[in-house]
């Protein structure tokens, strides 16, 4: 499970997204962050199912690139500008290791399937 470098990025990207609930964000930022946070884990979790696990990662990103924009609005249209922290671009981040996890997974489900199709080839 660890050695995969899909989980690895999902792990990543997963600390990051902690690592921003620690910075003062609205209700709204902390349900986005919650919902990618959780795909990203479920993500880790369904290693039998790659699919579903590329599905949650491709989810996640989305998620994140939405809250990325979100806050570049929320920015940009704030009367007093509010100041940037470091952690303002971890979801632009942690979106891009989530859409590299969903790559990696995507090589795994392709590897296995050639896999099995020359083990079915060498059972006739």
């Amino acid at each position: 499970m660890w050695q995969r470098i899909q989980t690895l990025y999902l792990l990543i990207a997963s600390g990051l997204l902690v690592a921003m609930y620690f910075q003062p964000y609205g209700t709204w930022f902390i349900v986005l962050f919650s919902l990618a946070l959780a795909c990203q884990l479920l993500a880790i979790v369904a290693l039998k199912s790659r699919t579903l696990q590329m599905r949650l990662s491709n989810l996640a990103g989305l998620l994140l690139i939405g809250l990325q924009v979100w806050m570049c609005i929320v920015y940009f249209t704030a009367d007093p500008r509010p100041s940037l922290s470091f952690t303002t671009i971890f979801p632009i981040i942690a979106a891009i290791l989530d859409f590299l996890a969903a790559r990696a997974i995507l090589r795994d489900e392709l590897l296995v399937r050639s896999a099995s199709r020359l083990r079915a080839s060498k059972r006739k």
